[in-house]
């Protein structure tokens, strides 16, 4: 592979920034940009995991004074050898330095290279490769833990427990099938398909957790609706912690989708305060409510709001319509008045209800733990093993299928190497999952997806 280059660290001006050289010529090219202060010092000369002082230069002109840091294959990042040069973090300084190393011969570093390469060269397997970046976009406590803890390979290590027992299964069955005559002792179906359904059931367990998990990693888009003047953008402002929609006893001031991401508990919500639901003649106001119907059909999460104050109208009860079958909070605002709406209607709709005044800023808790009850991260662990992607899930259904599959062929009758191909099915998928054995449009695909830089 070539040796490339790219600055690795945010286009911000920061007192430090980084431009990372990786491949079999990255200390020559380096040595051709850099120049210690110690004299008759050269990068090629030096060992892995050291370091020198002096300054970068284009055709023969300093750009800067830098550190080099000098990292030799395998124990590197990427598994090649590495050299990392820290100058000082002007977004201008930075590119003319990743100038200076590509002229020196170089090649630009594609999205996701870097750790494609230590992928490729076995430093780490698709998963902990994919947990790289969730650990790059994390936003909260749970978020980094989990993370951190699948790039420390508790998912790999949970589907290697899985596959082993599979495998260790299809190795006897093939022995019996493929050496009658050997007087290996029969299988008993029971015991395997109970070996089959235990396997099946782990993978299930994973499967159950994936949109808990994706809520805590990656946040949910989560819309608030409800009839005109019912508090959306009272609580909108509230969870925010600033005045972002504008707040009038007026209907219909809302007009358009106001957006906002906010963290609740360890929850990264995507907010949009929508236009207030209701028919309206105003040409305007309709697009707004038309926008705002869409945006509660896609959801990943709905904070339905109702005013406690009022009587349920045909919009309110339009609304809990709409909500049937989704991941979805009832929000009854303006309980510091007096109640006039029908509570029961409400919670025989909702699931979850949370009663507060978003005006004096009460029963937000109760809200909060609605919320994480409805996305199911309340008792999230974040120590144990998880599916970070919606390509892992994939691959980790399709060995759940194909395990199912096994037991059922064992329960008919089917031949032990009809039920073979089944298990070679979810022996495949979960290669897949790790990485292992996987096609070159998949791993360009899953790299694709990474910064520049890393």
């Amino acid at each position: 592979m070539s040796t490339v280059a790219a600055i690795a660290t945010p286009c911000a001006a920061s007192g430090i920034g980084i431009i990372r050289i990786s491949g079999e010529d990255a200390l020559l090219i380096a040595d051709r940009v850099f120049s210690p202060f110690s004299s008759g010092t050269k990068l090629c000369d030096m060992k892995g995991y050291s370091a020198a002082y002096g300054r970068v230069f284009s055709e023969g002109k300093p750009l800067d004074e830098a550190v080099a840091l000098v990292f030799r294959a395998p124990k590197s990042y990427t598994g090649e050898d590495v050299v990392e040069l820290s100058c000082h973090g002007s977004p201008f300084v930075l590119s003319q330095v990743l100038r200076a190393v590509l002229s020196a011969g170089a090649q630009p570093a594609p999205a996701g290279e870097f750790t494609k390469r230590a992928y490729l060269n076995g430093k780490l397997d698709l998963a902990r490769a994919e947990a790289v970046m969730n650990i790059i976009g994390s936003q909260g406590e749970d978020a980094r833990c989990a993370a951190l803890n699948a790039l420390d390979g508790a998912l790999g290590k949970k589907t290697q427990a899985v596959r082993s027992v599979i495998v260790s299964a299809a190795a006897n069955m093939s022995a019996w099938v493929d050496y009658p005559d050997e007087e290996i002792p029969e299988l008993d179906r029971s015991t395997l398909a109970e070996a089959f359904s235990s396997c099946e059931n782990e993978l299930r367990t994973l499967l159950s957790g994936f949109d808990a998990g994706q809520a805590v990693l990656s946040g949910v888009d989560t819309v608030i609706a409800g009839r005109p003047n019912a508090g959306k953008s009272t609580l909108m402002n509230l969870l925010a912690g600033r005045e972002l929609s504008i707040v009038t006893p007026f209907a219909g001031t809302t007009r358009d989708i106001v957006e906002q991401s906010v963290r609740v508990g360890n929850i990264l919500l995507r907010l949009a305060d929508t236009a207030g639901l209701r028919s309206t003649e105003d040409e305007v106001e309709k697009i707004g409510v038309g926008r705002a119907f869409e945006r509660v059909g896609r959801a990943g999460l709905v904070l339905a709001v109702f005013d406690s104050a009022e009587p349920l109208n045909a919009d309110d009860m339009r609304l809990a319509q709409l909500c049937a079958g989704k991941k979805a909070v009832a929000v009854i605002n303006k309980t510091d008045l007096p109640p006039r709406a029908d509570f029961e209607y409400i919670k025989a709709h909702f699931k979850y209800v949370a009663e507060i005044s978003a005006f004096e800023d009460s029963g937000i808790d109760t809200l909060e733990n609605a919320i994480e009850a409805v996305l199911g991260t309340e008792n999230f662990d974040t120590s144990g093993a998880l599916l970070t992607t919606e390509r892992q899930r994939m691959c980790c259904e399709k060995a759940a299928d194909c395990l199912n599959e096994a037991v059922d062929a064992l329960s008919s009758g089917m031949t032990l190497d009809a039920v073979n191909v089944s298990c070679d099915g979810a022996i495949a998928a979960l290669l897949e999952l790790t990485g292992e054995s996987v096609s070159e449009t998949v791993v360009n695909e899953v790299f694709a997806q990474f910064c520049v830089g890393k």
